[in-house]
C-alpha cells in the first residue's frame, strides 16, 4: 500500500512518535504546526478524509503531546474526527495515506491501531467517561499518569458528557477535560450551552476584565486571594464558568487555541494541578486553510482532489445519481407541503440526513436537538402526544444510543413517530462504528413497530409515505450512497405486510430484503431462482413465506443486517412455528457475528458471502449436499 514521502518536511521528516516531539523548543513547535498543516493538504488530496476538524485541533494536539507523556497518560479523544493530527504524531504519517481504506488506517482512534489510541471512538460524548475510568485505575494501581479528555463544544451538548463531568467532579478524579470550543460539531451546534459559550466565551469583555484585573491585583498584597475571587465574581458574570466549578472542576480559559506556546503554559500548570480540571480553548475549524475557514461545514469531510483545480473544473461536468439521503430530504418537503402535522427532528445530522432545504422551507417544523439521541426520541414523543407527526432522520447506528426511548417512551404507548433510518447496512471507509448491522434485529423485537426495507429510491419514498400515514411507530430503513436510478413514480402498489413476486423459478427462492436486490436477481438468472421482494421485516408476510416453501426446496434470505435476529431470523421463527421445514433447506445470507474493519463496501460484502459468484457457490454447494 502506498505511503506519503515526509521528505520535503525537515522536522516532520523526524517525528516518529511524541518523543521525539518532547525533544523540540518550544519555538519550533510552531514550524513543526506549519508543516503538518502542509502535510494534510497534500496528502488528504490524495486520500480524502476529515480535514477541517484536524485543522482546527492541530496546534492543541501538537502542545498535548509535548506536555504529557503518551502513551502512558492516557489522551482521549471524542468523536475522533480531530485526531489525523494525532495520528501523524504517533508514528502513523507515512500511512496518513491510506486512511479509510482496505487495509489502511482506521479514520477514528482504534486501541488495536496504536498503543497511543487509549480508547476506540466513532460516536460523540464518551471521552470523558472513558478519561475518568482510566483516572480512576491509575489511583487503584498506585500509578501517578494522567489522564485527559478532548471533548468538541458540539460533544458537549449529549447527556453522557454531563454525567461524566458530575461523577468526576464528585468523586475528586484527578482528569483533565479539555474543551476545544470551535461553535461546531459537524453542523452548526444548537442549544442554549453554546449560545452562551458563543456569545460570552468568545467576546472580549471577559479576556479583558479578566486580563486588566490580573495586572492590577498583582501590584497589591494578598493579590492572589483577591483576584480569585474578583476572577470567580468575573466569571459568574460573564461565563458558564460557574457551571463546571459547581461541579467541583477548576475551570481555566477561554484561551487561543492556535497559540502554542500559551497551551503549553496551560497545560503544564494543570498537569501538576491534583483534582478534575477544565481547560476552555478557543479554535477555528479548517484554521489555516482559507476555503475550509470559510465553510467548514463542506471542508469537514474531503474526497480526493479536493484541492486541485482540475478536479474543480471536472466535477461540473459529471453528472451523479441522487443518494437515498436525497430522495429522503425531498420526500419530506414534499410531505410536510400536505401535511401541516409533520415536524422533522434531527440529532445534529441536518446535511447528513439532507434536512437542509427543509430547514429553510419549514423553519417552525425543523428541529436540531444537538448531539442527543436519545433525547431526540423523548422529544418527538412528546410532539406525538399533541397530536404531531415527528420524523426522526437519524443513522441507524445513532438509533442504538436511543434504544431505552424507542421502547420506552415509543413503542410502549404506541405513538405516531416515523424514524428514517439512514446509513443502514454497511457504510465502507468508517467502518465498524458507523456501520448500520444491527437495526433489523434491536427493532424487530420491539412491539407496535413497523419496519421496511425499500429495495430502491421509488420504494423508499413510498414507504415513507406508507410509515407516515401509519398510526403507530414505523420505521424505513435506507443504505448510505447513490440510489439505484428508477426515479420516482406518483403511485406504487404497496399495501402494509405485503412483498411482491418479481421473478419466478424453480427449486430455490431467494427472499430479498433490502437494497441488494439486483443481487438477487443476478443470481436468479443464473440459477433460474424465484425472487420475491419482501419489502416488510414486520409485518412480515406469512402467505407468502408458506407458498414459497410448499413450492421449493430451497429458501434463502438476503439483508445487509447481521444474521443473528434480523430479517432472516424472521422467516425461520415462521417456518419452525407452522412446522412448514419439511423436506426444505434455508439459508440466511447477511452479515457476520463480527465486526467488519473499514473499506470498499462491495469488497466487505463479498468477504462474507454476499455476492453473487459467493451465492451461485452457495447455492450448488446446498443442492449436492
Amino acid at each position: 500500500m502506498s505511503k506519503t514521502n515526509r521528505v520535503n518536511y525537515p522536522l516532520l521528516s523526524k517525528i516518529n512518535s511524541p518523543h521525539d516531539v518532547r525533544r523540540l523548543s518550544i519555538s519550533q513547535l510552531s514550524v513543526l504546526a506549519t508543516e503538518i498543516r502542509m502535510f494534510l493538504v497534500e496528502t488528504l488530496d490524495v486520500s480524502g478524509g476529515h480535514f477541517a476538524s484536524s485543522l482546527g485541533a492541530l496546534e492543541l494536539t501538537i502542545a498535548l503531546h509535548y506536555v504529557y507523556g503518551t502513551p502512558n497518560d492516557r489522551l482521549v479523544w471524542d468523536v475522533g474526527h480531530q485526531t489525523y493530527v494525532h495520528k501523524i504524531l504517533t508514528g502513523r504519517a507515512d500511512e496518513l495515506i491510506t486512511i479509510k481504506k482496505s487495509g489502511g488506517l482506521s479514520g477514528f482512534p482504534k486501541r488495536s491501531e496504536s498503543q497511543y489510541d487509549s480508547f476506540g471512538v466513532g460516536h460523540s460524548s464518551t471521552s470523558i467517561g472513558a478519561a475518568l475510568g482510566m483516572a480512576e485505575a491509575n489511583k487503584l494501581k498506585g500509578v501517578n499518569y494522567k489522564s485527559v479528555a478532548v471533548i468538541g463544544d458540539g460533544a458537549l451538548t449529549a447527556g453522557m458528557a454531563f454525567e461524566a463531568l458530575n461523577h468526576a467532579g464528585g468523586m475528586h478524579a484527578d482528569i483533565l477535560v479539555v474543551l476545544n470550543d470551535n461553535e461546531m460539531s459537524i453542523s452548526e451546534n444548537v442549544g442554549a450551552l453554546t449560545a452562551h459559550l458563543t456569545k460570552l466565551l468568545s467576546g472580549s469583555a471577559y479576556n479583558n476584565f479578566r486580563e486588566t484585573g490580573k495586572r492590577i491585583l498583582k501590584k497589591l498584597p494578598g493579590a492572589f486571594e483577591i483576584a480569585k475571587r474578583i476572577e470567580t465574581q468575573a466569571k459568574g458574570m460573564f461565563v458558564p464558568a460557574n457551571l463546571f466549578e459547581a461541579l467541583n472542576f477548576y475551570y481555566v480559559g477561554p484561551i487561543n487555541g492556535h497559540d502554542i506556546d500559551g497551551l503549553v503554559e496551560a497545560l503544564k500548570t494543570l498537569k501538576h494541578h491534583q483534582g478534575p480540571k477544565l481547560l476552555h480553548v478557543l479554535t477555528q475549524k479548517g484554521k489555516g486553510y482559507d476555503k475550509a475557514e470559510e465553510d467548514p461545514i463542506a471542508f469537514h469531510h474531503v474526497n480526493p482532489k479536493f484541492n486541485s483545480q482540475q478536479k474543480v473544473e471536472q466535477s461540473a461536468k459529471v453528472a451523479t445519481k441522487p443518494t437515498y439521503s436525497n430522495i429522503f430530504g425531498n420526500w419530506i418537503c414534499d410531505m410536510a407541503a400536505k401535511s401541516g402535522q409533520l415536524v422533522g427532528i434531527t440529532p445534529a445530522m441536518r446535511e447528513g440526513s439532507d434536512l437542509v432545504r427543509f430547514s429553510k422551507e419549514y423553519p417552525n417544523r425543523y428541529y436540531d436537538v444537538a448531539i442527543a439521541e436519545q433525547h431526540a426520541i423523548t422529544f418527538a414523543a412528546g410532539l406525538a402526544c399533541e397530536g404531531f407527526k415527528p420524523v426522526v432522520a437519524i443513522y441507524s447506528t445513532f438509533l442504538q444510543r436511543a434504544y431505552d426511548q424507542v421502547i420506552h417512551d415509543v413503542s410502549i404507548q404506541n405513538l405516531d413517530v416515523l424514524y428514517a433510518v439512514d446509513r443502514a447496512g454497511l457504510v465502507g471507509p468508517d467502518g465498524a462504528t458507523h456501520a448500520g448491522s444491527f437495526d433489523l434485529s434491536f427493532m424487530r423485537c420491539i412491539p407496535n413497530t413497523v419496519i421496511m426495507t425499500p429495495s430502491d429510491e421509488n420504494e423508499c419514498y413510498h414507504m415513507l409515505s406508507l410509515g407516515y400515514e401509519h398510526k403507530g411507530p414505523a420505521m424505513v430503513r435506507y443504505p448510505r450512497g447513490a440510489v439505484v436510478g428508477k426515479g420516482i413514480t406518483p403511485e406504487l402498489d404497496l399495501k402494509l405486510g405485503q412483498a411482491k413476486l418479481l421473478r419466478q423459478g424453480q427449486v430455490v427462492a431467494i427472499l430479498n430484503f433490502g437494497t441488494l436486490l439486483p443481487i438477487a436477481l443476478e443470481v436468479a438468472e443464473v440459477v433460474n431462482a424465484t425472487v420475491i421482494d419482501m419489502r416488510f421485516v414486520k409485518p412480515i408476510d406469512e402467505k407468502m413465506i408458506e407458498q414459497l416453501a410448499s413450492q421449493h426446496s430451497l429458501l434463502l434470505t438476503l439483508e445487509e443486517n447481521v444474521v443473528m435476529g434480523g430479517a432472516g431470523s424472521a422467516v425461520n421463527e415462521y417456518l419452525v412455528t407452522h412446522d412448514l421445514m419439511t423436506n426444505l433447506k434455508v439459508r440466511n445470507i447477511g452479515l457476520p457475528d463480527y465486526y467488519q474493519n473499514h473499506g470498499d463496501k462491495k469488497e466487505l460484502l463479498a468477504e462474507v458471502g454476499i455476492s453473487a459468484a459467493k451465492i451461485i457457490e452457495l447455492i450448488m454447494e446446498v443442492k449436492q449436499s
